[in-house]
């Protein structure tokens, strides 16, 4: 794999937005990322976003897919906007194919699912279009997607279990099962 991330000494521009409503995953991952040589940035929503990329587009950008106040596609699309060369990924905990696609069509350069460790991160970013990610060593089980599906239509649906059901075809009772259940690993 060739990395294109340029070494931290060689006065290259190193900035990196991180965009997370998640205030301690957030702060933990910008303390990872500032001692792998980052100069990081944070913003807790799309519009605290929109305001510091105004002021400085990053070179890099880490964005969380589901913000309290819009979406991380409209936070790579006003990156790009400013800043075309700026390599940015996507982080969701409910990932699905075309929001994927997407993000990849609005500049974002990967899609990686939460928790992500911060060297993952790091190889995306770094990583050119040509190269092909490793496969997951412990990849989700069948369950467990079935699980973050149910889970992500029901965050859709605004919590509302009698509409989830509707849209997944399922008995009520047996949804209300499933979501008082743990996940499945």
């Amino acid at each position: 794999m060739t990395d294109v991330l340029p070494d931290p000494a060689s006065n290259q521009d190193m900035s990196l937005l991180i965009v997370d409503d998640d205030k301690a995953f957030q702060q933990r991952l910008a303390r990872a990322m500032e001692k792998r040589g980052f100069t990081v940035e944070t913003a807790d929503g799309l519009q605290d976003a929109v305001v510091k990329i105004g002021v400085h587009a990053p070179a890099y950008a880490v964005v969380d897919m589901r913000l309290e106040d819009g979406n991380g596609l409209d936070v790579i699309e006003a990156i790009h906007q400013k800043r075309p060369d700026s390599r940015a990924i996507i982080l969701t905990g409910y990932g699905n194919i075309a929001t994927a696609v997407t993000a990849v069509k609005l500049g974002a350069i990967d899609y990686l699912a939460k928790p992500a460790d911060p060297d993952d991160i790091v190889a995306a970013l770094g990583r050119q279009p040509e190269d092909r990610p490793e496969p997951p060593e412990n990849p989700m089980s069948a369950d467990r997607v079935r699980w973050e599906h149910i889970q992500r239509v029901y965050e859709l649906c605004e919590r509302n279990v009698s509409e989830t059901a509707r849209r997944l075809n399922m008995h009520r009772r047996t949804l209300q099962r499933i979501l008082a259940k743990r996940a499945p690993r």
